[in-house]
């Protein structure tokens, strides 16, 4: 007797950014395609799903966000899972599939999904399709993409297999048998999991230098993509819809910073502190935060800066969209009723009653580098049949080197795009569903409340972006091309007759790179470039805390800074020095990658062994920093590029243990990540 098989099935996701909820929401939409039924729901709606009762395939789309941490909003399910109460058999009725998004940049890649991973199994739930690890280092679609295709396949056999389990009574429900093989259940599916040593194959499968058609561009390709049959993604339903009513709304204020947490602070003081060329101009910016003093912060924390998109942008995109005589406009956002697409929402970022032009500047991040799926849809309001294709070629499986070479890696916004395709005109309603929440920026705090009351330093590089196919010509980073115009350094400050510029900052969750808090406790620094900022407020604690302690022991404390050339950008070079002649720096080890001469006494001499990278100085101090982190139980603390110096520092780190302790590659491993989970080697890392 044949059984009747359920279509139903759950759908869960954790995202911090929109990119798992993205994933998410298309495979709801997707799964009419297949005859089946999805539920979608976010991780922290626990009120419209129940995995304790929970009978249906579940799917869950986790990203990971900060050091490995959960995104906000899965962050109570994953404390929940965790609980030691649980039995080990809580989840024996549920069987999963999980794809894990992640960076290899940085450290605890897709820490979320495999933790999750890791308490399913622990509970009793079961697999059903192998879990995708997809790396936004090298692009999420080399695995998204095939983990995607597979995933109907196995959801139907999860189903069928339930179906035919409730219908023979000799059999147990799906993991009940003892004998029964976990991987049976796997679709035989292969997925491209690549390392970032295997993307170079996976883009030139010759294994030589890249080759680059002359006339292949943006907007041109060339054979075979050119003539090759496409497989594009499938359409995103529109959800919303958008009116513009003509009310004058200039007198708004600033709707989402009106938070308890923001605070609006003058800047006091602006220092640049490199000088030349060949260098990146880095500037020192002073807070007053003494208007509130409930804004208290440690060395180690972090803020965010809440910068506008740049107004030339934000009047380029309102003419791109025809809606400069609007811009005055009142918003009016509501959800499509006749809408396809599960789980639709008004975005909760844009607040109601505002401006076209303060929804422009202020809450969609216009910036940001547009999806495939954001592609799609623009094919569809695309007029010229050329450009027609190449959009369609750029979202399509068979295009996806050339998506990374053309949008993705120079980082090209929608603005770009559509100045590169001129005959697509979208809808303002396309913008706001696939645009996502303009997001503050992170800084370190580069001081202590203890020596600066009142005040918050910080330090960043004003970031440049080159000029590439699709950007005929390059600009700044969003927050730090702001700031700089907004400092306009060189130019004299008047105080009295001219306000200070005040910017909006927020204080972030308190976090674990902290000093030690045993005074007696040793710790290294390895903080390269404007990764040296939280350190200044390290030393700064540690010199107020050394003046009201003096008959406490101090451990002993290192530096390892590193810069280009040593009369250009060697930052807070007499207060480092000034700290190592008081006592409060034990050791300030320096290097200098484009220095060609080096200082020994009063003579210039040259130096063939020079040590040009902090990782290179590591090494030249192996001993010392073994016994640090291994005899004295001291901390280790890594601030800066989490691209390149941060991976250089962490092998670095293997090596040293392996060559002192004498000890094999993986057990190294096993030492330095037991530093990492006994909160002893802390990053603060970026991209």
């Amino acid at each position: 007797m044949p059984c009747e098989v359920n279509t139903r099935f759950v759908i869960l996701y954790g995202s911090q950014k929109g990119q798992a909820q993205s994933i998410a929401e298309g495979i709801a939409v997707e799964a009419e395609d297949h005859g089946l039924v999805a539920e979608l729901s976010c991780l922290n709606q626990s009120e419209k799903y129940n995995l304790e009762k929970e009978k249906a395939p579940v799917v869950f789309i986790v990203s990971t966000t900060g050091d490995g941490e959960p995104p906000d909003n899965a962050l109570q399910f994953v404390k929940g899972i965790k609980k030691k109460t649980l039995s080990t058999d809580h989840y024996k009725h549920l069987c999963y599939a999980l794809l894990a998004l992640g960076d290899t940049n940085y450290a605890n890649f897709c820490n979320c999904g495999k933790t999750i991973e890791r308490r399913l199994q622990a509970l009793g739930a079961k697999q059903f399709y192998v879990t995708g690890y997809a790396d936004d280092g090298v692009g999420l679609e080399v695995v998204v993409d095939p983990w995607l295709e597979g995933l109907w396949k196995a959801i139907k056999g999860a189903l069928s297999k339930m179906a035919s389990d409730k219908v023979d009574p000799l059999k147990g429900p799906v993991g009940d048998s003892p004998k029964q093989d976990p991987d049976s259940l796997l679709p035989d599916v292969e997925l491209n999991l690549l390392s970032l040593n295997d993307h170079q194959n996976y883009t030139h499968k010759d294994g030589g230098a890249p080759h680059v058609p002359l006339a292949a561009s943006l907007t041109c390709s060339l054979p075979p993509l050119s003539q090759s049959s496409l497989n594009v993604p499938a359409l995103p339903p529109p959800y919303l819809h958008v009116s513009l009513q003509d009310v004058d709304s200039r007198e708004q204020t600033v709707g989402h910073l009106n938070n308890e947490n923001v605070h609006e602070v003058p800047i006091e003081r602006a220092i640049q502190l490199t000088t030349g060329d060949l260098v990146k101009t880095s500037l020192l910016l002073e807070l007053d935060t003494s208007a509130y003093p409930t804004m208290t912060y440690l060395p180690g924390d972090s803020f965010d800066v809440f910068c506008p998109n740049r107004a030339t942008e934000v009047e380029d995109m309102l003419c791109r969209l025809g809606l400069q005589d609007k811009k005055h406009h009142q918003v009016h956002v509501s959800l499509n009723k006749d809408t396809k697409k599960k789980g639709a929402q008004v975005p909760s970022y844009i607040p109601p009653s505002i401006s076209l032009l303060y929804l422009l500047t202020w809450c969609l991040e216009i910036r940001t580098v547009p999806k495939k799926a954001f592609l799609r849809a623009l094919v569809e309001h695309t007029g010229d049949t050329v450009q027609r294709r190449r959009l369609q070629e750029l979202c399509s499986k068979q295009g996806a080197t050339e998506y990374n070479q053309y949008v993705r890696d120079p980082g090209l916004s929608i603005l770009e795009v559509l100045t590169a395709f001129p005959s697509c005109s979208p809808p303002l309603c396309l913008l706001i569903e696939h645009l996502p929440k303009l997001q503050p920026r992170p800084y370190s705090a580069a001081s202590s409340c203890l020596k600066h009351p009142g005040k918050l330093h910080f330090v960043f590089n004003v970031v440049e972006f080159s000029a590439c196919s699709g950007r005929p010509v390059g600009r700044r980073g969003l927050c730090t091309g702001w700031l700089f115009d907004l400092i306009n350094p060189g130019k004299p400050k008047c105080s009295g007759s001219h306000a200070l510029p005040k910017i909006h900052v927020s204080l972030r969750p308190k976090c674990s790179f902290r000093l030690p808090s045993d005074l007696s406790v040793p710790f290294v620094m390895v903080g390269p470039g404007t990764g040296v900022a939280p350190f200044i407020g390290f030393l700064q604690q540690r010199e107020k805390e050394r003046q009201d302690n003096p008959e406490a022991v101090f451990g002993e404390t290192w530096l390892f800074f590193g810069c280009r050339y040593r009369d250009r950008d060697y930052l807070f070079r007499e207060e480092l020095e000034g700290f190592v002649t008081s006592g409060v720096l034990d050791h300030l080890k320096v290097s200098f990658s484009r220095d060609e001469l080096e200082m020994e006494g009063n003579e210039v001499t040259t130096s063939v062994a020079r040590p040009r990278y902090v990782q290179h100085n590591l090494l030249l101090h192996r001993q010392q920093i073994t016994e640090i982190l291994l005899k004295k139980n001291g901390c280790l603390y890594v601030c800066g590029d989490a691209k390149n110096m941060a991976k250089d520092v962490n092998d670095t780190l293997i090596e040293i243990i392996k060559t002192q302790l004498q000890v094999d590659q993986l057990e190294a491993m096993k030492t330095l990540a037991g530093l990492r989970e006994e909160k002893r080697y802390l990053q603060d890392i970026w991209g």
